[in-house]
């Protein structure tokens, strides 16, 4: 059939029987009260266990015969078919509704569409295995309960490539059609991010990760995912910063990011009144990475050769990276001997501005004045 959408099954009915109009029954009321499956737009008209799954049969209400979507003309009742979609779970259990849903045939001579099916998008999507609020119900899984994917995809009783496709396309239309996550967003940090690890993975597997570091700069609360973009280039992020509007890169007062320069530039060209600072993850990586090569260079004016067990240089080499207050006693008197030697008094003084460079209690504000003066 030409419209068919998600799981179909012929009906029972004979073919060219009318569909029975929806019984009323009070046990009909209760369970559709309990179920709520009015708002679904269907009624219950019976139920059974299937193992561990609760399967629901119910009839699509509808207030006449279908119009053709084409030509909008009513159609002539033809057959019944049934519809399988997933709702929430009842008592832990996944839970099945089968719906029948009647198909009808255009009477219009011109009309290019001879047979359809009653619309059902109250019920679900086009093509989709779930009910609209079964969409709803994994977003808030996810979002507020913090369960996984693979948790989600048990108490559904589907597979987990169905409920990660079904989170990933709600939360890329939630965040595409409201325009409210972006008003507040003033500081904004990129990085890269190594999403997957195959050789045939699009971009070399690298993603540029953008978030909203505004309550962090304002201390307000944590850190907000804005996007993944896939790709790490200057090319990338400037997409990025045009498709979210002048309004939105008029706000943005501070940049934080790692060293690449394509980044830099991506920044500079599209937020030119923003500062650009590094992040503070990669500004002690940093330090950390410049304390090394001073205590490699010490090592080899004083000793002649690398590093070597026995050598007083290197035995502290991952203690010198440790912050100040960090130390134990022990630790604390390997440096002091080690620092006492003239000779080392280069790498006593990087050690001392590495240190306070990973002990900054506030660490986006101080790389913003940093980056200012």
């Amino acid at each position: 059939m030409a419209d068919d959408e998600g799981s179909y099954t012929e009906s029972s009915s004979t073919p060219g029987t009318p569909m029975s109009e929806p019984t009323c029954l009070p046990a009909s009321i209760v369970a559709d009260t309990i179920m709520r499956t009015i708002e679904t737009g269907v009624t219950i008209t019976d139920a059974a266990l299937d193992d561990q799954v609760t399967v629901v049969f119910c009839d699509l209400l509808v207030d006449g015969p279908g119009r053709c979507p084409r030509c909008s003309q009513a159609g002539t009742y033809r057959d019944t078919i049934v519809r399988t979609v997933t709702d929430l779970p009842v008592a832990g259990h996944p839970l099945q509704l089968r719906v029948r849903v009647p198909g009808y045939r255009c009477v219009s001579a011109s009309c290019e569409r001879e047979v359809f099916r009653h619309n059902t998008d109250r019920l679900a999507r086009p093509g989709w295995s779930t009910t609209r609020r079964c969409a709803r119900h994994i977003l808030r899984r996810l979002m507020f309960d913090r369960t996984s994917v693979a948790a989600i995809a048990r108490e559904l009783g589907l597979s987990w490539d169905t409920v990660n496709a079904i989170a990933v396309e709600a939360t890329t239309t939630l965040i595409t059609t409201d325009t409210s996550l972006l008003e507040s967003v003033r500081v904004i940090g990129v990085d890269e991010h190594r999403w997957a690890h195959t050789r045939r993975a699009a971009s070399d597997g690298y993603v540029t990760v953008i978030v909203d570091l505004t309550p962090v700069f304002d201390g307000t609360g944590p850190a907000r995912l804005l996007d993944l973009v896939a790709g790490r280039s200057s090319a990338v992020l400037s997409t990025w910063l045009e498709h979210r509007g002048a309004a939105f890169r008029r706000r943005i007062e501070v940049v934080a990011m790692d060293g690449f320069g394509g980044y830099k530039h991506a920044a500079t060209s599209h937020v030119p009144d923003a500062v650009t600072v590094m992040n503070p993850f990669h500004v002690v990586a940093l330090a950390g990475t410049k304390l090394d090569l001073c205590r490699q260079r010490v090592q080899q004016h004083t000793r002649g050769h690398q590093g070597r067990s026995g050598d007083p240089l290197y035995g502290v080499r991952r203690t010198a990276r440790t912050r100040q207050e960090l130390l134990s006693g022990p630790q604390r008197r390997r440096l002091e001997a080690v620092f006492a030697e003239d000779r080392h008094l280069p790498f006593a003084v990087t050690r001392g501005g590495s240190t306070r460079t990973s002990s900054m209690p506030t660490p986006i504000p101080t790389v913003v004045v940093a980056g200012r003066n």
